[in-house]
């Protein structure tokens, strides 16, 4: 399966942007606004699967005020087809409850009409 040109340049401009902080920017200008996101699992006040860049909003929102980000490395993109990887290491504190927590996650990232039509992430659970 050969990588499109399209599905390497947003995975680019994706990792550009995360690595900066700039993850809305990533939000408002590479996702379609049919966006879906699935999760391994629902976290409090969000379920596993949500659909549609508010949610996506949301869900980035909800991240940045909840977590006090100590460091966050961002490497990729690891393309392949109409897909691409993201790895993301992350060194953050829970706002409310002080825990401190390290942790990784392998985002999947499925492209069309050069916009992310679908975002999945693993993790360790």
């Amino acid at each position: 399966m050969e990588t499109s040109k399209e599905t390497l340049e947003v995975g680019k401009k994706l990792v550009d942007l995360c690595k900066k902080g700039q993850n809305m920017k990533a939000v408002d200008t590479l996702y379609s606004s049919e966006i879906q996101s699935e999760e391994p699992m629902a976290m409090p006040g969000m379920p596993s699967h949500v659909e549609g860049l508010e949610a996506i909003r949301r869900k980035n929102t909800d991240w940045e005020q909840s977590m006090n980000v100590h460091s966050m490395e961002v490497a990729g993109p690891f393309p392949l087809g109409d897909r691409f990887a993201v790895h993301y290491k992350f060194d953050a504190t829970n706002k409310k409850t002080g825990e401190r927590m390290k942790g990784e996650e392998v985002g999947l990232y499925t492209v069309k009409n050069g916009k992310i039509v679908k975002e999945e992430f693993f993790y360790t659970m």
